[in-house]
């Protein structure tokens, strides 16, 4: 990768895991479905703009948008809200360092779903290690009888499923035809039009007292930098740098939300959850395999020639 690949892989990790952080700022001022309404929403507002300018066809064809309305659910709707149902509990951090669960998740799902993507003995080890992880941070408050938090964690991992489901779902766009901006745009405008009746039905924000500039700057900041331009980076980066490169944020989102969530919210991480979150490291570690690749080629260069 270029070094400006680099600074955008940074700017990416930094707005995703801004996300949990604009997340905690909002959460107990909206109701919880309103603000990821109002984040979908002013999201697919911002990137229709993005192709009404630039010329990118919208999505057309009702086969098109049942696909984009499933890809909605899966990687906006339900797993947006879990999240932010779940950080009244759980707090920024310990969401994000959940959330780094997906690439786990992900290899099961199309070890299952696909027949390209099996698992192998790498594989198996970093799925070890990774739910390894989740045990050890859910078996404190299990053993302490925190039901609550517990619950909250199963929401943040239930989130994390719905991205590796979506990952999966979302590979039969390239087939039907759908730039990638497009895609994102369809996702977000169909999680607006499904979240709707819930905000009006369920939460009723007219109801509610009127939040104050913190919330409501953290709606924007969340809808704008951490969706609209997080998605518009995503896709320059997969053109320039590739996949593989690009997973390297997931390595990165729970490093800048923990410092967000540390430095400016003032929260802390138990034993438990660092252990947890370090177990989580190694097994994606394990499973991304270029540390093991680049072991194996040292020892190789200092084998001597016979």
């Amino acid at each position: 990768m270029s070094g400006f690949d680099w600074l955008l892989l940074a700017a990416l990790s930094l707005l995703w895991g801004g996300s949990f952080f604009f997340v905690q700022l909002a959460v107990g001022h909206l109701p919880a479905f309103t603000i990821v309404f109002l984040r979908v929403s002013l999201a697919a507002t911002a990137l229709g703009l993005v192709l009404w300018t630039t010329g990118t066809p919208f999505p057309k064809g009702w086969p098109v948008w049942q696909a984009l309305l499933v890809m909605g659910v899966l990687n906006n709707a339900l797993p947006f809200s879990f999240f932010v149902l779940a950080q009244g509990e759980t707090g920024s951090a310990l969401a994000a360092i959940l959330n780094a669960t997906t690439p786990l998740f992900t290899l099961l799902v199309a070890h299952f779903g696909t027949t390209d993507e099996r698992l192998n003995r790498a594989k198996v080890i970093g799925l070890g290690l990774g739910f390894g992880g989740v045990v050890v941070m859910m078996g404190g408050a299990a053993l302490a009888g925190n039901a609550a938090t517990v619950w909250a964690q199963v929401a943040c991992l239930a989130a994390a499923l719905c991205y590796a489901i979506a990952g999966v779902w979302g590979r039969r766009f390239k087939r039907l035809g759908v730039p990638p901006l497009a895609t994102a745009f369809g996702m977000l405008a169909s999680s607006t039009l499904m979240l709707l009746p819930l905000v009006l039905v369920v939460d009723r924000p007219w109801t509610a007292p009127v939040p104050g500039w913190v919330p409501l700057a953290a709606i924007g900041g969340l809808a704008l930098l951490s969706t609209a331009l997080a998605y518009l980076i995503y896709f320059r980066l997969l053109a320039s740098a590739g996949a593989v490169n690009l997973a390297l944020v997931t390595f990165l989102i729970p490093v800048s939300a923990i410092g967000l969530a540390v430095l400016v919210l003032g929260e802390t991480l138990a034993l438990r959850h660092v252990a947890g979150m370090t177990l989580i490291g190694l097994g994606l570690t394990v499973i991304d395999g270029r540390l093991r690749q680049r072991f194996r080629r040292k020892s190789n260069t200092k084998r001597p020639i016979a």
